[in-house]
């Protein structure tokens, strides 16, 4: 996607609730339940995500919201989803990332069997804000030699410049926010 901001398709901005002061004042919360309750909605959605993608071998999807766009976007381009989750949720062996967030640290797991060395990924969550959750995934991913090669989520928060991040990634959103 180019730098500037393209306009986002009717049937997104009709989907989504804006929230005012959540969570804490002078935070305008972007509500993507009233997408994910549309049989419509969440259908474009998917199409709409999965498109311009090249070869992927899997969809990886970031905790929690991730998993629903995950979960929709991996059967449109035919491959299987992969969570990575909060520290201690899966059972196994599992690389582990510690990364830290405006207001202290967190962490991300991925289990090492889930993604084969080589394999093409597409990561996928709900909002692109800061970018350090999604740069953990994509370091989570290389820790298993697999390949980062799409990145895709609904709403891009571009005023936070998360893909300085994330160079040489093909990113895409489907509403850039300025």
């Amino acid at each position: 996607m180019s730098s500037s901001a393209i306009e986002p398709p009717a049937w997104l901005v009709e989907s989504v609730r804006e929230v005012p002061d959540f969570p804490e004042p002078g935070i305008l919360f972007r509500d993507l339940s009233p997408l994910w309750a549309s049989s419509s909605a969440s259908a474009r959605c998917a199409v709409a995500m999965a498109a311009g993608a090249g070869p992927v071998d899997v969809v990886v999807g970031i905790e929690a919201r991730g998993f629903l766009v995950g979960m929709l976007v991996a059967p449109r381009l035919g491959v299987g989803f992969v969570p990575i989750r909060k520290p201690g949720k899966l059972p196994g062996q599992v690389v582990s990332i510690e990364y830290a967030l405006e207001y202290g640290d967190d962490g991300l797991e991925l289990q090492v069997d889930a993604i084969g060395p080589g394999s093409r990924v597409m990561l996928v969550d709900d909002v692109l804000a800061t970018g350090g959750t999604m740069a953990a995934a994509v370091s989570l991913v290389e820790q298993l030699d697999a390949d980062v090669v799409a990145i895709r989520t609904v709403i891009e928060l571009r005023a936070l410049d998360g893909r300085s991040r994330l160079p040489d990634t093909d990113i895409r959103c489907l509403w850039e926010i300025d």
